[in-house]
């Protein structure tokens, strides 16, 4: 069985480090190579004040990374030069660790493994990501605001962050909850599955994923809320 291991990183970037952070998203690929077990990365950017939005955010920014397993995440997030250099530049640093139980699609053409059981009690994570076709854009956030606007009024989250590798085509959200029915209570009802349906509905995606996690190790801070 895979050992398939992912580690999400959340970040506000320190005012006095803004050229540090920007250069995140030319450079910071760079930073990644020579890392061991680390399958597949992507230096994402925010939506405005850390949400999912057509207008980025200068500040807030995201890491995803997937090892080959638990040890190599572990390591990384405890010895990665990469890492406390987040935690130095920044005002806000957030980490989980992530084992997939459910997924669906591809990123980039990677595919996740199973490497959990779906959680029968405590918390979940969701991380959901498209390319937009472009002659569709204008459609998908015309959906999209309305469920994140659902997001943040919904019972049981814990967590929420709008993320993305380019700017209105290539976009990700990434929330935790308390537990599967609270997922499910927002996921199944009201303006996210307006969404859904529209975007499946309407071909909005040339590609798009759709995974559940098992998260552990969740620790920092995220939009002025403590964690851990």
């Amino acid at each position: 069985m895979s050992n398939q291991t992912a580690v999400l990183v959340l970040v506000d970037i320190a005012p006095d480090a803004f050229l540090w952070g920007l250069s995140r998203y030319v450079i910071g690929r760079f930073s990644l190579r020579d890392i061991p077990g680390l399958q597949f990365f992507k230096v994402l950017g925010s939506g405005f004040g850390g949400g999912f939005s057509t207008k980025p955010s200068l500040h807030k920014q995201g890491l995803f990374c997937l090892f080959d397993s638990d040890q190599h995440a572990k390591e990384f997030r405890q010895n990665s030069a990469l890492v406390q250099s987040y935690i130095t530049h920044s005002r806000e640093f957030f980490a989980v660790t992530l084992n997939a139980f459910s997924t669906r699609g591809s990123w980039a053409n990677t595919q996740l493994d199973l490497t959990a059981k779906p959680p029968t009690s405590g918390p979940i994570a969701s991380l959901t990501r498209a390319s937009i076709k472009p002659l569709k854009a204008n459609a998908f956030w015309k959906n999209a605001q309305p469920a994140e606007v659902s997001i943040n009024q919904s019972e049981g989250v814990l967590l929420s962050a709008g993320l993305g590798e380019a700017p209105y085509l290539r976009q990700a959200t990434f929330t935790i909850w308390e537990d599967e029915a609270a997922l499910n209570a927002y996921a199944q009802h009201g303006a996210h599955l307006a969404a859904i349906k529209a975007a499946y509905g309407q071909h909005y995606f040339s590609e798009s994923m759709f995974t559940r996690f098992a998260p552990s190790d969740i620790e920092g801070a995220w939009r002025g809320k403590q964690y851990g």
